[in-house]
């Protein structure tokens, strides 16, 4: 008799349903009403009804059959050692616009794996072709209503997709979007522009064919191609200037305001890059309909913005604001991209205005990793910051103690630069305490103005405690 596999249980959280039954990291389930586990898209189908049976293998070989009432929607708690719990699908395209295939040689192997695996759509947001799905994928995931499911459609030309993709299946996998708007399961979509390819006429009928499925597909980001210096041998893609920004801009708002009366949605939305290189203001909050396209970099910058004027406000505005103002004095270096460069300069300025013994220097780092064209923070290497930093500290420059970067340009959850340079290196090659601040405007007047402080919410207003007070009352 074949023996089931199943899979090997990682941690198990406190609290959690898991826990109460018993089981413990190195369990296997096996089964769940009965039924095998295929991947993530079965256990988190399988696992929602108020009642379920579950079978688990113990180390020693013991099986139990646990009898599980719960509320619905209620996981066990628990994560496996492959987040998938089956084999990743790796991309079988070979994008024009591919910025893996931009990479330089040398770097570590995980950085040059292209995926395109629609479990990751559910799971983490990542934006897949459709390319390596059959029809029996797309009835599953209509079945299941596993929602939202990112799509990187690029174009709804057939050809032009099966050109754009290099895969001659490209075009005719863009029914698939009409399966799943029947099936009224939720999508976003997304657009990368080359120029003088998908951009222009082609933009413009992608736009009106992507609106028939409104209001499934609930918004498209149109961004523009990431070009690095290693395109040596691929497809010719220039970069966008200002004035062909600004078209790319003018075509995407002339629909928005027709598609929010319609459905309340803007439902088509451009980047901010394209508002950075147009030179041009970015849109009020409410035309991103939630931020709904913010890990595609849509409307990050509005949201960077009036948190930190919030913020401000709220500081400015404290009874704590006069002492602190006599109490901040510190010199420190943020270091940010070309890209928000001009806004990180704008916060500093008003924050040195309000704290006249606080001085900030803002410092945008060329990427002579990848290339100057790559502008934006979270692929600036440790080695770039060391060397440019360096260069102004040899020429007498005092930069002060602190050096404050954007988190995103470290790998997520560890102190590693996209170059396997940590923290611990720029902060011995530069003499400097290295603090790697959230996105939020909150967060970056915080780590700005003292990290021993903190904001928290006292009857409605904003105050500063010391961080050792407020975790003294935590204990």
């Amino acid at each position: 008799m074949k023996k089931k596999s199943g899979h090997i249980i990682k941690e198990v959280y406190p609290d959690s349903i898991a826990e109460e039954m018993e089981i413990e990291p190195g369990d296997t389930l096996l089964l769940i009403n009965n039924e095998e586990i295929e991947d993530v898209f079965d256990y988190r189908y399988m696992i929602k009804d108020e009642y379920v049976e579950v079978v688990i293998r113990k180390p020693d070989g013991e099986e139990w059959l646990l009898e599980i009432d719960k509320e619905y929607d209620d996981d066990l708690g628990v994560e496996f050692e492959n987040s998938l719990m089956s084999d990743y699908r790796s991309c079988s395209n070979q994008c024009i616009f591919c910025f893996i295939d931009q990479m330089p040689p040398g770097m570590r192997d995980t950085l040059y794996f292209k995926d395109d695996d629609s479990r990751l759509s559910f799971l983490q947001g990542n934006y897949i072709t459709l390319t390596n799905m059959k029809e029996k994928d797309i009835e599953r995931i209509i079945r299941m209503q596993l929602a939202p499911i990112n799509i990187s459609v690029q174009t709804t030309n057939p050809e032009l997709r099966c050109k754009m993709l290099h895969n001659r299946f490209a075009g005719e996998k863009l029914k698939y979007l009409k399966m799943l708007y029947d099936g009224h399961v939720e999508m976003n979509g997304q657009i990368v522009c080359c120029k003088g390819v998908n951009d222009g006429s082609e933009l413009e009928r992608s736009i009106r064919d992507l609106a028939e499925y409104l209001p499934f597909l609930r918004s498209v980001s149109v961004v523009p191609a990431g070009i690095t210096k290693y395109r040596e041998g691929l497809f010719p893609i220039g970069l966008y200037t200002k004035e062909e920004a600004g078209e790319i801009i003018d075509l995407i708002e002339s629909f928005q305001e027709g598609y929010y009366r319609q459905y309340g949605l803007h439902f088509i939305h451009a980047s901010d890059e394209w508002y950075i290189t147009a030179e041009r203001e970015f849109p009020e909050e409410d035309r991103y309909d939630g931020y709904i396209q913010l890990e595609n970099g849509v409307g990050m910058m509005r949201l960077f913005i009036n948190e930190f004027r919030e913020a401000l406000s709220d500081v400015t505005g404290s009874s704590e604001y006069s002492a602190l103002k006599g109490a901040v004095s510190r010199t420190l270096t943020i270091a940010t991209g070309k890209l928000t460069y001009p806004t990180i300069c704008e916060f500093a300025a008003q924050l040195m205005e309000a704290f006249p013994m606080l001085t900030i220097h803002v410092f945008s780092i060329r990427n002579d990793f990848f290339g100057e064209t790559i502008t934006v923070s979270g692929l600036i290497t440790g080695q770039d910051l060391i060397k440019q930093l360096k260069e102004r500290k040899d020429r007498g420059e005092y930069l002060g103690d602190v050096l404050q970067i954007p988190s995103n340009m470290l790998r997520m959850g560890e102190q590693v630069f996209l170059d396997d340079l940590t923290v611990e290196d720029v902060e011995r090659e530069l003499g400097m305490n290295v603090v790697a601040v959230e996105s939020g405007g909150r967060e970056f007047i915080e780590a700005v103005l003292d990290p021993e402080y903190r904001m928290e919410r006292k009857n409605d207003n904003f105050v500063y405690i010391q961080a050792y007070d407020r975790e003294k009352e935590r204990r």
